[in-house]
């Protein structure tokens, strides 16, 4: 099995292969490409940024710095926004459906290593995929841990540390994140804190 093989299926590796680091120096220099556009270039950010991601769907703004293991692992649906320091430790898939929206400063990681502290100096790793459903808002500050799935519509506060799934519906904050309460009637009649909605 080869180490391209095992970072997909969540099998231990040596993550100081010289074949995977020369192939992840080809996105660092795609990412400084990325980060040092002029913000009247945003043509030449949409272009860069499809040859950086695996997918990214239409109508997709990210706001530089953007950090990535390997960018070619993470898929982004149409409409996502992210703000800037969206950090993808993605050396396995991140999956981002429609309409997700970064805060600024929030980490999605899907590498992680063993506890066990001579496979760590040996500097071995697994990776665990992470999907996050559609219309999605994650707070400022999140941190979603590998292998999490966040359910459709959820909010996810700022600050979290998702250490497991959380379910569609729901807003969920904290470290490690849990689930507030369901999205409800009252979320649909009010904004924030007894402000009520009138687009009119």
């Amino acid at each position: 099995m080869t180490n391209q093989e095992r970072m997909k299926n969540g099998e231990l590796y040596f993550c100081n292969d010289e074949a995977l680091m020369r192939e992840q120096a080809m996105c660092l220099e795609k990412l400084y490409d990325f980060n040092h556009t002029r913000p009247g270039e945003s043509e030449r950010r949409s272009r860069l940024l499809g040859e950086l991601l695996a997918e990214v769907g239409e109508n997709c703004y990210v706001e530089p710095p953007l950090r990535a293991s390997w960018g070619r692992n993470t898929h982004f649906g149409n409409n996502v926004y992210a703000n800037f320091n969206l950090t993808l430790v993605d050396d396995t898939d991140i999956y981002v459906g429609d309409n997700v929206m970064f805060a600024p400063n929030v980490v999605v990681a899907t590498a992680a290593h063993p506890i066990e502290p001579e496979l760590r100096r040996k500097v071995a790793q697994f990776n665990l995929p992470v999907r996050i459903g559609a219309n999605v808002w994650i707070g400022a500050g999140a941190i979603l841990l590998p292998g999490v799935t966040i359910g459709e519509n959820t909010v996810v506060g700022a600050g979290s540390v998702v250490t497991r799934d959380i379910p569609a519906n729901v807003v969920a904050v904290g470290n490690p994140c849990r689930v507030l309460r369901e999205i409800n009637d009252a979320d649909r009649e009010f904004y924030a804190k007894g402000r009520r909605i009138n687009l009119r």
